[in-house]
């Protein structure tokens, strides 16, 4: 008969080795639960998801379970290094690899991906041959533009002339959409679209910016999609930026917002009543956009925000919303061209805002950069 204690011990002295010490499929620190079948630490998240692949992995609680002598001596010869070395063999460079906070459709199907598929053991390269076709297709439900209706929608996406297009009807010739990859931006957003595998796709119309909102029944199929879209990014940015190293590309595939909610806002003059708008501000594009809603198809207005060196600063303001607006934690952002006045609800939502405002204003502008702020200036 094992024993429980010395077994237990064994593997709380395995689990805080380097490369056990964090969850072999999110990077939490100090995962609970182990796979006894795929010799891996998890954290308790990824361990519900492994549990919907039985045949596949059976999760142990490290200090709770009874575990076999055989089964310790598998984990000591395993663990989450040699697993990796295994099951993430041939993981494509643009492939997305979820960390703690990623939605729970990402996580499922990658932990599915490495342990169920075997997409990146080379074994097969049958799955990874649909993220580099030349056309990738699927069938996703949209919201409407005007409406908040979802309704089918074909999509294709292609490789050949860096596009992604949709079509209102199976037999429609001519596309409702095409869009470039030039500024095409791709990321999950479950809770504004009220849908698990709900998924915001952006990109530039007129210099304004333009929001589909999709998803699809099928986890696999809408994951599939995302990193099809990741792969054909990275492929058009290979030809923008030929003499930039792959590693330089990745981060410019898909980037997530760095704070979006809602604040109120007053006008130019600042004589205006304050009016609730939904913002998102992205580090990336160093912009600021507001909308009238979380899933308004188009932009209201957008903001550059630069850096101190060029007369951008963000600060408190004890400005008390006297014009129709209900919050009154005020901020005040100070470009060359205008001062904005905003209020948040709470003080909380306040400091989360300046943080992330202060962020983008201490980080250095690229060529890009300035690039993007003459246009915003001329667009004006």
């Amino acid at each position: 008969m094992a024993s429980l204690e010395r077994n237990n011990r064994i593997l709380l002295d395995l689990v805080q080795q380097p490369g056990n010490n964090v969850c072999a499929d999110c990077g939490v620190p100090e995962p609970g639960w182990a796979s006894c079948t795929l010799g891996i630490f998890v954290c308790l998240n990824c361990s519900g998801l492994h549990r919907n692949l039985p045949a596949v992995s059976r999760m142990k609680s490290i200090r709770l379970d009874l575990w076999e002598d055989s089964v310790v001596e598998f984990m000591k010869e395993r663990g989450n290094s040699e697993a990796k070395a295994i099951f993430e063999k041939c993981i494509p460079d643009f492939y997305y690899r979820p960390q703690q906070k990623d939605c729970v459709v990402l996580k499922d199907q990658w932990i599915r991906a490495k342990y169920e598929r075997r997409e990146f053991t080379g074994e097969s390269t049958i799955y990874q041959h649909a993220y580099s076709l030349d056309m990738f297709e699927a069938t996703l439900w949209k919201k409407g533009k005007d409406n908040k209706q979802f309704l089918k929608r074909i999509f294709q996406l292609s490789r050949k002339d860096f596009t992604l297009k949709y079509f209102t009807k199976e037999d429609s010739k001519v596309p409702k959409a095409v869009i470039s990859m030039k500024d095409l931006n791709a990321v999950f957003q479950p809770e504004k679209i009220a849908h698990a595998h709900g998924l915001q796709i952006s990109y530039l119309q007129e210099e304004r910016t333009r929001n589909l909102f999709v998803y699809h029944e099928n986890g696999q199929v809408i994951v599939s999609l995302f990193n099809a879209i990741r792969a054909t990014r990275l492929a058009y940015l290979q030809k923008k930026h030929p003499t930039l190293r792959t590693s330089e590309l990745l981060p410019k595939i898909t980037r997530h917002c760095l704070k979006e909610g809602y604040m109120e806002k007053t006008g130019p003059t600042h004589r205006e009543p304050f009016k609730r708008r939904w913002f998102t501000l992205c580090s990336m594009n160093r912009k600021l956009l507001y909308f009238k809603t979380p899933l308004d198809a188009t932009e209201l207005g957008a903001v550059f925000i630069g850096t101190e060196s060029h007369s951008y600063s963000v600060s408190e303001s004890s400005c008390r919303s006297s014009r129709g607006g209900r919050w009154h934690c005020g901020i005040t952002l100070q470009t060359p061209g205008r001062q904005f006045v905003f209020m948040c609800e709470v003080e909380q939502e306040r400091r989360e805002w300046l943080e992330a405002f202060t962020k983008i204003i201490t980080q250095p502008m690229t060529p890009e950069d300035y690039a993007n702020e003459a246009n915003m200036r001329r667009g004006k």
